[in-house]
């Protein structure tokens, strides 16, 4: 069985591209990092198969192997804006709350990236506010990876090798939640 598009997207403009073949793979960066389009496609193809139940859990998953790497000079209003932006997610799961008050939990989450006080910690707030939004369109699933990559390429300058290891370690976590999906799919 294809995936349902209703289990696909919430958000009626993916549901609609979705219906309508309109989905692009790969889609375009809306950063400038050094990457492997390979394993970024190969990422991407994954994603697309999760609904986005699924889906929202890999990014925040992914994304919270980048939490140490935030740093706002404020461990207590840090801790205090994660665990807030992360039970809203959860709520946005469960069907608990609108995509507005997602959203409105997504801006606060960005804060953390406008208060940081590194680059590494700026991009690393970006990987985890972009998963959030994971619960409103899917489309910020592929760009908190790709802060993620941004993250590897400040501390790493040009080691190709860790951004490769770092696309595979995605993949294989993405690969972990398209199993656990797979009643809702054709894999």
């Amino acid at each position: 069985m294809k995936n349902n598009y209703k289990d696909y997207a919430w958000n009626e403009f993916e549901k609609s591209s979705y219906l309508n073949g309109e989905i692009k793979i790969p889609s375009k960066y809306k950063i400038k990092i050094n990457d492997d389009l390979e394993k970024r496609i190969e990422l991407e193809l994954i994603l697309e198969k999760l609904p986005q139940y699924y889906l929202s859990y890999w990014a925040i998953t992914n994304a919270k192997r980048y939490i140490d790497d935030i740093n706002i000079n404020n461990e207590n209003l840090k801790n205090s804006i994660i665990e807030e932006t992360l039970k809203a997610l959860e709520n946005r799961i469960e069907g608990k709350i609108n995509a507005y008050n997602l959203r409105k939990a997504g801006f606060l989450a960005n804060t953390l990236s406008k208060k940081s006080v590194s680059e590494v910690s700026k991009y690393a707030a970006r990987v985890f506010a972009q998963a959030i939004a994971t619960g409103h369109m899917r489309g910020h699933a592929i760009v908190s990876s790709d802060y993620a990559i941004k993250v590897i390429n400040l501390k790493y300058t040009n080691n190709y090798n860790i951004v490769i290891n770092e696309r595979n370690i995605q993949i294989e976590l993405a690969k972990s939640f398209l199993l656990k999906a797979e009643d809702y799919i054709d894999i």
